[in-house]
Formats: structure tokens, C-alpha cells, sequence
């Protein structure tokens, strides 16, 4: 794991040292007001001057169980950019049952003629709103807020469903001078717990005291102080994986006169749950609304490589999907398969039951989305999408059948999140890598003709494979031929492309291939009676991605690559060669990667080949200066010039 990772249960912590600081809603400073900008982010346009949180529960009437979660929040506002930290939305499941949910003591406060004036919320700045099927929202928008503002509210939600305890954030897209979150947990619950992130978060001795309810509780509280903003850094997966935030998973239930209930605790049991849901392993178990079908498809097939691949095709070309991601299903395969669209689970779920039932070993493999972040510890809440796995000859190749354009072993970007969890009908379960460790290649090879006038005439073929194939695929599937050669032409400083013509779009089993002729005039720089240019032409890469001083995260390629460049140039007659570049290789450490440059004079044509090779996926936050300065010496070498002078 790239960050700092504390697991453990509520009844285990036992670290002290929190600050103690109180803050009240309502106790605006006149220096709070005063302040022109963050005094450690003078860039910021807001800062949150302190968020508190407290978690408990209480017993009502009918001796029926709440958990109650209250938050305070103070937001300072620098600029108009800020203006947007005065609008908060508290989502909420109801699942049919009554939940409570409400702001109070929302408030804006701005120095008038040196004294504090204060501004209520308005009824008219309070929404309430219907997301989806059993989710609403609760919304306020504060109103006078200016250039200076200092803005707070409560929050408090009272619901039945106590096992769900929400996510805690100590880190914001803001700075944030203090947070602090509370949980006063009865003894008849035990949560797993997961503390990740960058920053340092104090947290107290739990102390055993006696609750409201009929159980005794475990009171923690963890606190954050002078957490700098999460900013966004070229190559990263998801910025949220990284932000410093506590999340909670129930364990274990032992409620008086009852024996010990055990949910998420191990990953046997997670996988052994989720497997017996009805809509989860009965769904595997369907397979008279497909037989038929199959049956004709596989008829005939010899090799168990060409069966695999049949099934797979057949799924991604009969479905579609609805772009839910869940690994359970909603209607069930039978109707998606009748209807010919469904959710993740259903048409992966489906493509593990078709691949079962031509004889192999297949299983599904659960997923957390990069949208969704990562996960730690066991689990049932943290997945929320399934993919398919077979294993054919020692090998494991993982299948997405949701998308028309992903291929044997190639997943979408979506499902490219670190780890999965590959789940069996007899209850075992194993970790399963998902970052890619194939290289993808992109190939590009250019013949052209530079005339004395300085035009440059010539042909590309840029050839796609693998993931590189896929990502075309997709970005692509929408637009038309004319509108990408327009991208195409402005991508690569304003060329004329003519004779275009690309081939296997829709063939994912073969590489894409893209043709064409080109003409430039802006390729080249003449200075007396010298021609200086670019050898790579318009595939120069001119600007360092990375920028930063330092890095906090690591760095995400999605797939390892490798792309190769040959540029053939018939240079113009009554010139000759003045200066080259000399020919490099730059290699990284750890075999993180490579980049090779030679250049040659061959019968009056110039001859030039590069290579750029990252051997991993993701790449540790500790090589980021190495990565830089690679970069940096790559991007020098490919914007030195090939000079010619006139013959006289």
C-alpha cells in the first residue's frame, strides 16, 4: 500500500495526544474576519477554520436503536472562487424508513462599518431534493456571502440504520485548520476501521464509559490540525484514495441474549456471504435461458482458446450496459439476457456462467472502481463492480464483457484499481493483481521528403495495440472521420491530412492501424542559409507533465508502455547535414524505464528512431525526481535540431 494504513477495531485503539481545542458555533472572531488569506496557503480561496464531528446513539421510546451523527463547520471565504464552500448537500438513505436530516444554526457573518453583522438562513436557501430510488439530499446555500465571509452550519442526521457508520474526511479540496471527529460506539458493535492518507491524525485512548443505551461504549475521538488542501497531480488514479479520511465496516454484533453475529471480519467470510446472496451466486447457477444459444456457438470449436473467445464476443456484442456498476444483480441475468442490457453484474455474471458451462474453471472477480477508491481490509461495502476471470494452461485472464471494445486480459480504465478479490462456489477467495503488467505498444513510423522551401511531404501509419487500442477504441467510437481528422491536423501544428484511412476499429483481436499523407510548412526554421527543425516533426513532446517541486502521490500510468517512433526524411538537395544530435540512452532506476534515441545520415536521408519504455503501472511517489528528470532529458534531447546548410 502507497499511504499510511492503520486496521483495526473500535475496542482496540489506544494512542493519545489529541489537541485539545473547543470551538462553537456562533463565536465568530473579529480576526477571523479580518484575515485577507490563508496564512499557509495564500492561494486558497477558502479555508475551513475548524469541522467537527460526533457520532453516538440513543434508544427511543420503543427502545428502538438511532445513530446520530452531528457536524459543525466554520468555512472562512478569500475570494469569488470561494463562493462555492457556502453551498453544502447532506445525501442520505431512507430505504423506506423514517430518517431525520437537517441543518441549523447556519449562519454568514461580514465586518459592516467594523462590527459583526450576522445573516441567517433564508427558507428559500434550503432544498431538499430526490436523487435516486431511496436517496435524497438535504441542501443549503448561505446567503450575503462575500469576499471576507465567514460562513458555519450543523448537520445532523438521526437514522435507524446503525450498522453504517458515514466516511470521515480530514482532508478537503481547501486547507483545513482543525478537524476533529468524535464516535461514541455501544460495546454490542465492533467495526473495522481503516485511517488512511498523508497527513498525521491524533487519536485518543478509547475510554470505556456508560452510554445512553443499555450497553457501555467506546468513546474515540481523532484529530487533524493545520492539514494542508489535496490538490490535483498529473497521473493519478483517484485524488480521493489519497485524501486522509476514516471509513468503518461493521464486524461483529452481540446484542443481550443473542449469540455473536460475525459480518465483514475475514475475507472467507466476505466471499462466503456475497457468494450465497441470491443475487450473486444463484444468478451464476442460471443457465437454461442461454443454452440453447450456446450450444449452436460452440458447436464445432476445437481449441478451448477459440471457445473462450467465442463466449466473450458473443456477451460484448449481445449486451449492453446500462452503466451501473454494482456486483450485484438488479433485474438477474435471465431478464438482461432477454432484454439485452444490463448492469455490470449481470453481464459479467452471465460471461462467468456461459465460460462454466463450455467447461472451464471460471470465477467472478470483485472490483471497487477507481471512482470508488480502494480497499483495505475485508469488505462487502467497499466493491461495487465484478468482473470475470478463466483459467486456461496456469493462466488467469481477466474478462470485462461490459464494454464492445475491451479484449482477452484487457480491462477498461474503470476496473484498473490495484486489487480484486477473485471469489469461488466453494468459499475460497484469493487476491487478484489488477494493474497490467503487459506492455502496450503505440507505433508510429514516418517517410517523408523536405523540399528546399522548407514543405515537408510525407505518410504516417500509427498503429494502436492492446490497451493503447482500447483507449482509441473508446475515446473514438463517437466521433466521425471528418471531425478527426480536424483533431488530428490541430493536434500536429496545423497539417493538411489527406488519403486517410484506418483499419480493424471494430476487430478488438487486432491492432488499429491509421494511415495517411500529410503536408507542412510550419515545420521548419530558416536562419541565413541554414534549416534548423525538429527530426520527430510534430511528434516532438515539447512540455514536462511533471512540474511540481514535490509529490505526494505516486504515479499512475494505467498500463506499462512502450512506444516507438521511426521518422525517414530525404533531405532537399543542395544541402547538407551541419550538426545532428547525438544519439542517447537514458535508463531509470529500479527498471522503472527507458528512452533511446538514434540518429543517422544515410545517402542523404535522415534516419531516426526513439524508444520510451515505463516498465510499471503505478510507480512509487519516492522515484518522482527521478521520473521528472527523466523527463526533462528526454523532452531536451527530442527539441534539439537537426541543422542543414546550403551547399555552395
Amino acid at each position: 500500500m502507497y499511504f499510511k494504513v492503520v486496521i483495526t477495531c473500535f475496542v482496540l485503539f489506544i494512542h493519545s495526544n489529541v489537541f485539545a481545542q473547543e470551538f462553537k458555533l456562533g463565536e465568530v472572531s473579529r480576526e477571523e474576519l479580518e484575515q485577507k488569506s490563508h496564512p499557509d496557503d495564500p492561494d486558497a480561496p477558502a479555508a475551513i477554520l475548524f469541522r467537527s464531528g460526533n457520532t453516538s446513539f440513543i434508544l427511543d421510546g420503543d427502545r428502538n436503536l438511532y445513530m446520530i451523527t452531528k457536524v459543525d463547520t466554520r468555512i472562512k471565504i478569500y475570494t469569488k472562487e470561494g463562493y462555492e464552500y457556502a453551498t453544502d448537500k447532506l445525501v442520505y438513505y431512507t430505504g423506506g424508513r423514517r430518517i431525520r436530516a437537517y441543518y441549523s444554526k447556519a449562519c454568514t457573518y461580514n465586518l459592516v462599518n467594523g462590527e459583526i453583522d450576522k445573516t441567517k438562513l433564508k427558507e428559500e436557501g434550503e432544498f431538499d431534493e430526490k436523487i435516486v430510488e431511496d436517496f435524497y439530499a438535504k441542501k443549503i446555500t448561505l446567503p450575503n456571502v462575500k469576499e471576507g465571509s465567514v460562513i458555519e452550519y450543523r448537520y445532523t442526521i438521526k437514522t435507524p440504520y446503525h450498522t453504517n457508520i458515514r466516511d470521515w474526511h480530514f482532508q478537503y479540496d481547501i486547507p483545513a485548520n482543525y478537524v476533529s471527529y468524535k464516535s461514541s460506539i455501544p460495546s454490542c458493535f465492533v467495526f473495522n476501521t481503516l485511517l488512511y492518507g498523508y497527513i498525521d491524525v491524533d487519536k485518543s485512548e478509547s475510554k470505556l464509559i456508560r452510554g445512553v443505551t443499555k450497553y457501555n461504549e467506546f468513546t474515540t475521538t481523532y484529530t487533524a490540525k493545520n492539514v494542508k488542501a489535496l490538490k490535483e497531480e498529473v497521473f493519478v488514479n483517484n485524488m480521493d484514495n489519497y485524501r486522509s479520511t476514516l471509513k468503518h465496516e461493521l464486524a461483529l454484533t452481540q446484542f443481550d441474549g443473542e449469540q455473536e453475529k460475525h459480518y465483514s471480519t475475514t475475507w472467507e467470510a466476505v466471499a462466503k456471504k456475497i457468494y450465497e446472496d441470491d443475487d450473486f451466486g444463484k444468478e451464476l447457477k442460471r443457465d437454461s435461458y442461454f443454452e440453447d444459444d450456446l450450444s449452436v456457438l460452440l458447436s464445432g470449436l476445437q481449441t478451448p482458446e477459440k471457445k473462450i473467445e467465442v463466449v466473450f464476443n458473443y456477451v460484448k456484442s449481445r449486451m449492453n450496459w446500462n452503466e451501473e456498476s454494482r456486483y450485484y444483480c438488479k433485474e438477474g441475468v435471465k431478464k438482461a439476457y432477454e432484454n439485452k442490457v444490463g448492469n455490470a453484474a449481470e453481464i459479467n455474471l452471465m460471461l462467468t456462467a456461459m465460460l462454466r458451462y463450455a467447461g472451464f474453471d471460471a470465477n467472478p472477480v470483485l472490483v471497487s472502481t477507481r471512482s470508488n477508491g480502494i480497499i483495505a481490509y475485508p469488505s462487502m461495502n467497499g466493491f461495487n463492480y465484478v468482473i470475470s476471470s478463466v483459467s486456461i494452461n496456469d493462466t488467469l485472464i481477466l474478462l470485462d464483457a461490459t464494454s464492445k471494445y475491451t479484449a482477452l486480459g484487457i480491462l477498461p480504465k474503470r476496473a484498473l484499481n490495484w486489487k480484486g478479490r477473485l471469489i469461488k462456489k466453494d468459499g475460497s477467495n484469493a487476491e487478484i493483481d489488477l494493474l497490467p503488467t503487459k506492455k502496450s505498444l503505440e507505433s508510429v513510423i514516418i517517410t517523408a521528403d523536405l523540399s528546399p522551401e522548407g514543405n515537408i511531404l510525407g505518410k504516417t501509419r500509427h498503429t494502436y495495440f492492446d490497451s493503447y487500442a482500447y483507449n482509441f477504441r473508446e475515446a473514438n467510437k463517437d466521433i466521425n472521420e471528418e471531425n478527426y481528422i480536424a483533431e488530428i491536423e490541430k493536434n500536429y501544428n496545423n497539417i493538411t491530412v489527406s488519403g486517410f484511412t484506418i483499419s480493424n476499429v471494430n476487430d478488438v483481436s487486432k491492432p488499429i492501424n491509421e494511415q495517411y499523407s500529410f503536408t507542412s510548412s510550419s515545420q521548419v526554421e530558416f536562419i541565413g542559409d541554414k534549416i534548423y527543425f525538429n527530426p520527430l516533426l510534430f511528434h516532438t513532446v515539447e512540455e514536462n507533465p511533471f512540474k511540481q517541486e514535490k509529490r505526494e502521490y505516486p504515479i499512475d500510468f494505467v498500463f506499462p508502455v512502450l512506444q516507438k517512433k521511426m521518422v525517414i526524411i530525404n533531405l532537399p538537395e543542395g544541402y547538407t547535414v551541419a550538426s545532428l544530435p547525438e544519439p542517447v540512452n537514458i535508463e531509470m532506476e529500479q527498471n522503472i524505464g527507458r528512452f533511446k534515441y538514434n540518429i543517422a545520415v544515410i545517402n542523404n536521408q535522415l534516419q531516426i528512431s526513439t524508444l520510451f519504455l515505463i516498465n510499471y503501472a503505478n510507480i512509487h511517489q519516492e522515484y518522482y525526481y527521478t521520473l521528472k528528470d527523466f523527463y526533462r532529458n528526454m523532452i531536451e534531447k527530442q527539441n534539439e535540431k537537426v541543422v542543414l546548410k546550403k551547399v555552395k
